[in-house]
């Protein structure tokens, strides 16, 4: 049947110019060997592939239409289907092959997925040939995107049935701390009223063990590392309807059960990075910038204000708010610097990725801050921050502190998915100088620290004590660390 398919599109017409695989800085090479297995494939089937393959065209093709100028990553031509009734196993059937190949040919980061990507194929066939409704087939989608493990690449149209469903929230903002749940802050203002306080550690939502109910909801969270994974579900894991709910934590080693409401979802503060002023003199041998709030027009002005300080704090705890990696990171530089290089897809070589040229480097500028840089990182640096922090990392005199950061880095393409959703995928390969990768990596500190529960329940920011630590010296009293940050 699929032999009388391909022969029935014609016959591919001999070609004496086309495309050929290029060997040169090639980083993954296509997986095409499945097309000359004619124990598989039959061989009438597998000769007409081999034909096609053969005579391909080179250059622009038709669902990739181009690559994007200056960058690399493909843009994808796919139509969306948003009129279809669901269940619809043919339209479902579709959206499996599209992701499928996609991951397959055009994502930058195939070598490193966990899973066999064929036997994940072979798993979801009926998976979402059989989903019964459209809110099951995307969950199944999601459940399918989520072996990518590319932060990136979920499905962003549709966050809305993943679990815990739900338009509200408790008034608590959580954070993964010792890899438990914490209360690690608030979304509302009312706090002073809300019976659950910092450095609670929830163990039960509604009488459920929160261990299990992770469990349940881990399988359709698209991330590239834990990490991000356990920041992504404190973000929504209280999410039910609104009204009461009842909550076991462990407070300082007891356990009470909690009875609190949930309240409309709040966005809760996704930044770990100190509030207020993006930069100021935290003493006189420190200086602190954020880039949560950073202006590219103002580095040189930043950089003016710290002149003479011992050590400069960048904390990137954050997504920065503009793109600063040459206007700030030329500054911190005093020579030509590589940071960063990339591999890009081949239109006419789908599954091939080759290294694009030397590294990217940083050039020196003024006005040049000659004193320490400690760049500040954890899970919610992601994507542009990772970028940066790859860019200012590579001044010798900057040190990384904190946690391993989300792992999901590359310009991204979009797709439509059959339904009239949307996906995407980290689109070009991001690695150090080295050739060192960074997806599902993240940026891996010089100096681990990560806070923990008795340090949030004091209030107190422990990364950012040890990169004050790191500038004033070992022998520098932890109280006036405290005040430092603090006044």
């Amino acid at each position: 049947m699929l032999l009388q398919w391909v022969n029935g599109l014609g016959t591919a017409d001999v070609c004496f110019s086309c495309a050929k695989l290029s060997t040169a800085d090639i980083q993954m090479r296509p997986d095409l060997g499945w097309i000359e297995s004619e124990s598989v494939l039959g061989k009438g089937l597998s000769a007409a592939l081999l034909r096609v393959h053969r005579n391909r065209t080179s250059g622009q093709q038709f669902f990739i239409s181009q690559l994007v100028p200056g960058v690399g990553n493909p843009v994808f031509r796919e139509l969306a289907y948003k009129d279809v009734q669901f269940p619809d196993a043919g339209f479902q059937m579709i959206a499996l092959f599209r992701y499928w190949n996609i991951i397959q040919y055009w994502f930058p980061y195939r070598d490193v997925l966990e899973e066999n990507w064929d036997q994940v194929l072979s798993e979801f066939v009926p998976r979402l040939a059989l989903a019964k409704d459209f809110k099951s087939y995307q969950l199944e989608l999601m459940s399918l995107i989520a072996r990518a493990h590319d932060t990136h690449s979920n499905l962003w149209s549709s966050l809305q049935v993943r679990p815990p469903v739900g338009v509200c929230q408790l008034a608590v903002a959580l954070r993964f701390v010792e890899s438990q749940p914490v209360v690690a802050g608030y979304t509302t203002a009312a706090s002073s009223s809300e019976p659950l306080k910092v450095g609670d550690v929830l163990l039960e939502l509604d009488g459920t063990s929160l261990r299990s109910l992770i469990a349940e909801w881990t399988p359709y969270y698209a991330d590239s590392n834990d990490a991000a994974r356990q920041r992504d579900l404190a973000w929504s894991m209280t999410g039910c309807n609104c009204g009461e709910a009842t909550v076991r934590v462990n407070r300082d080693g007891d356990s009470l059960e909690i009875r609190t409401r949930r309240v409309r979802a709040v966005a809760p503060r996704i930044t770990h990075d100190l509030a207020g002023d993006t930069f100021r003199l935290l003493s006189k041998d420190v200086a602190y910038l954020k880039l949560s709030s950073v202006k590219a027009a103002d580095v040189g002005r930043y950089i003016d204000s710290a002149a003479g300080t011992k050590g400069l704090i960048i904390d990137i705890r954050n997504y920065p708010s503009e793109f600063v990696v040459f206007a700030l990171g030329s500054l911190l530089v005093d020579h030509e610097t590589p940071f960063t290089r990339f591999t890009i897809g081949d239109l006419s070589n789908p599954g091939e990725f080759h290294w694009q040229g030397a590294p990217l480097t940083l050039r020196p500028l003024k006005p040049h801050y000659s004193g320490r840089v400690v760049i500040l990182v954890d899970e919610t640096t992601q994507s542009q921050a990772e970028y940066t922090t790859m860019a200012f990392r590579a001044s010798s005199n900057a040190t990384v502190i904190g946690s391993i950061t989300a792992g999901a880095d590359g310009n991204v393409s979009e797709f439509s998915v059959p339904g009239g959703l949307r996906s995407m995928i980290s689109g070009i390969g991001v690695f150090y100088p080295d050739k060192r990768p960074t997806q599902r990596v993240g940026i891996i500190p010089d100096h681990t620290v990560r806070p923990t529960i008795a340090g949030i329940r004091a209030g107190r920011d422990e990364v950012l004590e040890s990169a004050l630590r790191e500038i004033l010296g070992p022998d520098a009293a932890g109280e006036r660390i405290r005040e430092v940050y603090k006044h």
